[in-house]
């Protein structure tokens, strides 16, 4: 299986106009190895059901999700605390690939399981305390493409990209700090998409 390809974030236009640092490298991998991986991502990962807890009330969506590292780090994020699990061989592969790609080292990932387009994430900044302030975080994408779309907190301006199969989207800086993200939700996509988020633990 071929590796992804490590390159300069020189070569890439940073998608936003101020504030922060994306860049979107593309498609990573060749169409048939991205398609190895997510049927592999798809039938091996231990796949829950994300809970959010709301004015009290315990919410259970219908997207799944993940979450491995290097140590079983404890992480919270709306009032549920997670506890990571150890890489599988997959993941480690991926890791290792998107650390050469992206110049950056991570510790852990959480990974999103969407089963179609209706299914998707609200408007969030990746910016809990457990996470290394500024850090980079390097986003893979496998499945449907999907539109995914920045939002500046305070003047609202607004940046979006389409995230292809078996590619790799990098936010750094001050990104998190002045930005929120979203992946709006369409009925014109039924097919399902895995989104690999690696991040930093601290």
């Amino acid at each position: 299986m071929s590796d992804l390809f490590g390159s300069s974030n020189d070569a890439f236009v940073n998608l936003l106009p101020f504030d922060g640092e994306v860049f979107y490298h593309g498609k990573l991998m060749l169409q048939a190895d991205a398609d190895v991986y997510m049927e592999k991502l798809l039938h091996n990962i231990p796949w829950e059901n994300d809970q959010h807890i709301i004015f009290g009330r315990t919410i259970i969506t219908k997207r799944k999700m993940a979450w491995f590292g290097d140590e079983p780090f404890s992480y919270t994020y709306s009032q549920v605390t997670r506890t990571a699990r150890l890489w599988t061989e997959t993941l480690s592969q991926l890791k290792f690939s998107v650390e050469k790609a992206s110049g950056e080292s991570y510790n852990s990932c959480l990974l999103n399981l969407y089963h179609s387009g209706e299914e998707g994430m609200g408007w969030h900044s990746d910016d809990e305390p457990e996470m290394k302030k500024n850090g980079a975080i390097a986003s893979m994408s496998f499945g449907a493409d999907r539109k995914f779309i920045f939002k500046h907190k305070q003047s609202g301006e607004q940046v979006g990209i389409l995230l292809e199969h078996g590619s790799l989207l990098l936010m750094k800086g001050t990104t998190q700090t002045h930005w929120l993200h979203r992946l709006p939700p369409t009925k014109k996509v039924l097919n399902p998409r895995i989104n690999l988020t690696f991040r930093t633990i601290v």
